[in-house]
């Protein structure tokens, strides 16, 4: 009989992530007034956050900025004209199961379609990743594909989130884009360094390093809240290693909508080594439109921040729009 695997710290945070309402409610000492709605949304979209994150969460504030990302609610259950489930089209760009390819120069992968947290506004919570889980057997055709197209020169493991997939089968995989002449570099697309921060071992930054393609650590960071001394330790043994980290957010109402926040969000980053990179409008995806904001109060936003910071510092306010051969900006 084979000795059960030993799960990495990170593992058993993943596996020990409060998936239950009614327990998170309890550990916020949150009223319980709130529990039928949360099981109620939960069902369209499963509550998932690891118990370390919930710790930066004040205890009796439903309206913490931390929380209203992860928290189910009954306003996800209304239907907004103009909010779709596919509201970027990405059906249309999946030419292999695994496999997106928006954008000249650069395909995306989909590594897993398992987070370490399910934040509620995901413009791909309804993906369907059963259909684009090729397993490790079935990489070989997106190999092949991005083989056989000497444009792309950047590969993006997405998701999901690629870094819940272990060390050794992230390395195989590395390893195996690093024989592409063609390909220069390596895109990483990942909100674990900031909810899960132990998730960044020396076997990742090993890998990460020792490929010939150029390494890139993008992070999903909403607020300055989420940023504490054990992220900060996390970003700089990635950027010790001379790996790029940038951070891309999402503008959400009722959580990072004001221009205090958004100042104070890219000081935070930038003391701990992210360089801010995009603040994305909302993806018009259904039952996200209680997050949304007009696109005038997003501009007015994004001015007064121009208004108060170095440009080095001002995130690019942009909108992901299906067909568009880039992302489009906004911000003027």
């Amino acid at each position: 009989m084979m000795p059960p695997m030993i799960k990495t710290p990170w593992q058993a945070a993943l596996i020990n992530a409060v998936t239950d309402p009614r327990e998170l409610l309890e550990l916020l000492e949150l009223d319980f007034a709130w529990l039928d709605q949360a099981k109620a949304a939960a069902t369209l979209f499963p509550l998932k956050v690891p118990r370390e994150f919930v710790s930066r969460m004040q205890k009796g504030n439903i309206n913490d900025p931390l929380l209203r990302q992860v928290l189910p609610l009954g306003d996800e259950f209304k239907l907004v004209e103009g909010f779709e489930k596919d509201p970027l089209q990405e059906k249309t760009i999946n030419p292999i199961p695994g496999l997106l390819h928006r954008y000249h120069g650069r395909v995306l992968l989909t590594l897993s379609g398992n987070c370490s947290i399910n934040c509620r506004f995901c413009f791909r919570r309804h993906f369907p990743y059963a259909k684009n889980n090729p397993g490790t057997a079935g990489w070989q055709l997106a190999l092949d594909y991005i083989s056989c197209d000497e444009t792309i020169t950047e590969v993006i493991l997405s998701g999901g989130d690629p870094l819940v997939v272990n060390d050794s089968q992230l390395h195989e995989f590395t390893e195996a884009l690093s024989t592409i002449p063609h390909l220069k570099r390596l895109r990483i697309h990942s909100r674990m360094p900031i909810v899960l921060p132990e998730r960044v071992t020396s076997e990742l930054v090993a890998l990460l390093t020792h490929t010939r393609l150029r390494p890139v650590m993008v992070v999903h960071c909403n607020h300055p809240q989420e940023i504490t001394p054990a992220v900060s330790l996390a970003i700089k043994n990635l950027t010790s290693a001379n790996i790029t980290v940038l951070n891309q957010a999402v503008l959400l109402k009722d959580i990072n909508n004001n221009a205090d926040t958004l100042v104070a969000l890219s000081e935070a980053l930038f003391s701990s080594g992210i360089l801010p990179y995009y603040l994305h409008v909302l993806d018009k995806v259904e039952g996200c439109a209680h997050f949304d904001l007009e696109r005038e109060v997003a501009q007015n936003l994004h001015l007064q921040v121009t208004e108060r910071l170095p440009g080095y510092l001002v995130p690019k306010l942009v909108c992901t729009q299906a067909g568009a051969a880039a992302k489009v900006r906004v911000d003027r």
